[in-house]
Formats: structure tokens, C-alpha cells, sequence
């Protein structure tokens, strides 16, 4: 079977988003007017959307509350293309959501996530689609996992490629006693700098941050520098790429989600490792133009065409 034909599982949070916008600058403390959104959220959900988009057979594992949220967020993933058979239905809690607050130009100033029912996803769950899993071409995951769970996925399929979004600073640090299982990492800056105990105040610094995740036996490392690009190292080598913007950017949650897909939909096709990174900044560029967390014409085509448009 031809790589790009293979699956990828994809394990961690689905949530429905709540996102604020005020119209103009953000007065604290006070009603601010301006639009609230609601659209399906979650970092693993994310991803496994936007895998679809370009064409992939991309299999989610989450769990979802029998509620009207999650029935909403098994319907739109049918809809968008990610195989949902893996679904974990719950009666224990509800759906989870994510509330942010952006700025008027649509930049995240703070956000609260409810992310309880992952506690409920248990070893247990995953044992049931052990074969589906050691079957995969690659298993994506985010931290939103206990403690137990992200361990069973480290401790029992670090033979195969393994990627990771460590979701935010809070959570990171429970990659800790398993970064040698880890082949593909996307921080940012700030959950990298958590995890190593290192801080990295200039691009000098970073491949010494990098150097640490290395030696500890991560074999890529993609750290997100938001406005100031991507810095990367692997074994191929180490740099700096520069963003690219679309003309007008809408909304900036949801790049590092495409981006980390990107990748995997060029690990799949084992491109090489300068034009997997363009794709990849290309899907986050698309993103970034248009309001939703998931572009709705994130494809291979439209990515390539933005990818073709500035690393050509």
C-alpha cells in the first residue's frame, strides 16, 4: 500500500469554541460590543479536520457528551470527511467546550477550556482500537489526555511515528517521562521553554532548546514563533523559516492546528524536509484568512497554490 493511501489516528480533545470579537479596542471590565461565534473546536478535532481536507483518511478518537453539542460535532465531522466511527460517546459529562476572547484584530488575549470529560477517556478505550492503532501510518495526540492514557498511547506504540501538540503551557509538562517516544514536536516557544526548564530570549538560543528535545530522543522539533515564523530541527538540519500572511488576516487561532496537519499530510508522502515546512506554513496561512477555526477550502490544491505563490 502507497504511504499516501495509509490512515492517521488522531487522539485527544473535541470541543465546541465559543469566540468573542469586539468590535473595536478591548475595554476590561466592561461590555464590549461586538460577535460572538460558535464552531467545532478541539486541538485533535482540528487536526483531524483539516487532514481530511487535504485528502486524507483521517480517524479521530475523542470523546463527545450525548448532548446536543456533541451531536453537532459528530454530524459536522461526518460532513468535513473524518472518519467519526471512533467517537467515544459519554453519559458521564458533557461536551467540551472552549470560551476565547479575541482583540479586534482577531489575536487571542485570554481563553477558558472545560475539557473534563477527557477524564474520562481512559486506557480502556484506547485498548479497544489497539490493532486500528498499530495499524496507522502515524498517531497524532494532544495533551488535553490524562496522564494514563497519553502514557498507554508512548508506552505501547513508540515503535511508530508519534506526533505531538502539546496544546499550551499548562499541559505540556506531562510530556516529560515520554519525550523519547515522540518523533514530531509542535511547541510553541513558551510550551517548549515549560517543558525544557530552558528559556530561549533570542533566535541564538534556540538551537540550544532544540538540542535539549533532541537529546532526550525527540527526532524533530517544529517551534511556533508566531508573527516571527517556525524554527526547526531535525536531523536534516535546523532554521528559521519566516510567517507568510494572507492579505488580510481574520483570525489567528487554528494556524498551528493546520500547520501540524500539513505536516503530517507530507510525512505521509515522505516529501523532503524544506518543502514539507512550506506546505505546512501554507496550510496555516489559509487559515489564518478566514474567520472559522478550520478554513472551509482547506484543500491540497489551495494550499499548493499559497505554497507555489511564495516558496517557488
Amino acid at each position: 500500500m502507497q504511504a499516501h493511501k495509509s490512515f492517521i489516528v488522531i487522539i485527544g480533545g473535541a470541543n465546541m469554541d465559543i469566540h468573542g470579537q469586539p468590535g473595536r479596542t478591548l475595554e476590561l471590565h466592561d461590555s464590549n460590543p461586538g460577535s460572538v461565534k460558535n464552531s467545532p473546536g478541539g486541538v485533535a478535532r482540528n487536526i483531524a479536520e483539516n487532514i481530511a481536507r487535504l485528502g486524507n483518511d483521517s480517524r479521530l478518537i475523542a470523546p463527545i457528551g450525548r448532548d446536543h453539542a456533541g451531536r453537532m460535532l459528530l454530524q459536522q465531522g461526518i460532513d468535513a470527511g473524518i472518519d467519526m466511527q471512533h467517537i467515544v460517546e459519554m453519559d458521564t459529562s458533557g461536551t467540551s467546550s472552549y470560551l476565547s476572547i479575541l482583540d479586534e484584530n482577531g489575536a487571542l488575549l485570554a481563553a477558558i477550556s472545560d475539557m473534563s470529560i477527557l477524564e474520562h477517556l481512559g486506557p480502556d478505550q484506547l485498548q479497544i482500537h489497539q490493532d486500528m492503532l498499530r495499524r496507522a501510518a502515524l498517531i497524532i495526540i494532544d495533551t488535553n489526555l490524562r496522564a494514563d492514557t497519553l502514557a498507554y498511547v508512548m508506552e505501547n506504540f513508540s515503535d511508530q511515528p508519534i506526533f505531538v501538540d502539546p496544546v499550551s503551557c499548562s499541559k505540556a509538562s506531562k510530556l516529560l517521562p515520554h519525550l523519547k517516544a515522540i518523533h514530531t514536536l509542535k511547541p510553541s516557544l513558551s510550551e517548549a521553554e515549560e517543558i525544557a526548564g530552558l528559556k530561549a530570549d533570542s533566535p541564538k538560543q534556540l538551537p540550544t532548546l532544540a538540542d535539549w528535545f533532541h537529546r532526550q530522543g525527540v527526532k524533530r522539533m517544529f517551534i511556533s514563533l508566531g508573527a516571527k515564523g517556525l524554527f526547526y530541527s531535525t536531523g536534516d538540519g535546523q532554521g528559521q523559516i519566516e510567517a507568510i500572511t494572507p492579505s488580510k488576516q481574520i483570525y489567528t487561532n487554528g494556524a498551528g492546528d493546520a500547520l501540524l496537519a500539513g505536516l503530517a499530510h507530507a510525512w505521509l508522502r515522505q516529501w523532503p524536509l524544506l518543502p514539507s515546512i512550506h506546505f505546512a506554513m501554507s496550510a496555516a496561512c489559509l487559515t489564518l484568512s478566514h474567520p472559522a477555526t478550520i478554513h472551509p477550502d482547506m484543500s491540497t490544491p489551495n494550499v499548493t497554490q499559497i505554497n507555489e505563490r511564495h516558496y517557488a
